[in-house]
């Protein structure tokens, strides 16, 4: 039986109802958070909350205004939502390069910023960032999604500093190509840029700096984000974990 750890525990997670962030609201549900289903997707959200007995908050988070004045009562945030496109920076839309930055940014800091004061009062909370291995490396066509990871890194970081006096921690999971939505809508763009087979990109673009050859499964994701708001990772802030089967080892 999974250990109910997580009982007294109130958790937000941002694109929650697919991908990562759908594994990681049902690795806290699992163990007994309360969860929050926070994603631009409505009924999706609210098919995920009914399943594990949360709530949804369908919202568009890259509207980052509407967000200066929120108050969150949480113990844990998951910043997941987050988007792609793929192009050469010449031929970039100036648009979509502002949009990445508002809703992998801006939106995290926001909502950092709103929960903060009430982890603050009790003297305990738990963030993790969902980076990727381009928070640490960059790679062709991807400025705005490689700009916006660094930042979040940083971000990270100085949430661990401000926080840490708080019993507040801020954590960065470095996932290398997960399988999920997000993934497979790049492979076309990918296969034209490249040149390739939509067939190849995931052997010859998306694992060719990988020791292990294979794509991260979400709920491997999942599982390190579960341990990162345990009791167990209580001395554990201001890091970034890659799970990238060898990627940032070269």
């Amino acid at each position: 039986m999974t250990e109910q750890d997580l009982s007294d525990k109130r958790a937000l997670v941002t694109g929650g109802a697919s991908g990562i962030g759908l594994a990681c609201a049902r690795e806290f549900a699992a163990r007994g958070a309360h969860v929050v289903i926070a994603d631009l997707d409505g009924p999706a959200a609210d098919a995920v909350a009914a399943e594990l007995g949360g709530e949804a908050w369908a919202v568009d988070l890259a509207a980052t205004t509407a967000l200066d004045d929120l108050t969150l009562e949480v113990d844990i945030l998951v910043n997941n939502a987050g988007i792609q496109r793929v192009s050469p920076i010449p031929e970039f839309d100036p648009e979509a390069f502002r949009l990445i930055q508002r809703l992998m940014v801006e939106s995290p800091f926001l909502l950092i910023r709103a929960a903060l004061p009430t982890m603050y009062e009790r003297g305990w909370g738990r963030i993790v960032n969902i980076s990727s291995v381009h928070g640490l490396r960059a790679s062709p066509f991807k400025s705005a999604y490689v700009a916006a990871k660094h930042g979040l890194e940083g971000l990270s970081k100085v949430t661990a500093l401000e926080g840490g006096p708080h019993g507040v921690t801020s954590n960065c999971i470095n996932p290398g190509y997960v399988r999920t939505p997000l993934v497979e809508k790049q492979i076309a763009d990918q296969a034209r840029l490249h040149g390739i087979l939509e067939s190849e990109v995931v052997e010859k673009v998306m694992l060719t700096e990988s020791a292990i050859k294979r794509l991260v499964d979400a709920t491997e994701v999942a599982s390190l984000a579960g341990w990162l708001v345990s009791e167990k990772a209580g001395m554990v802030t201001g890091a970034s974990y890659t799970m990238d089967g060898g990627w940032t080892s070269r």
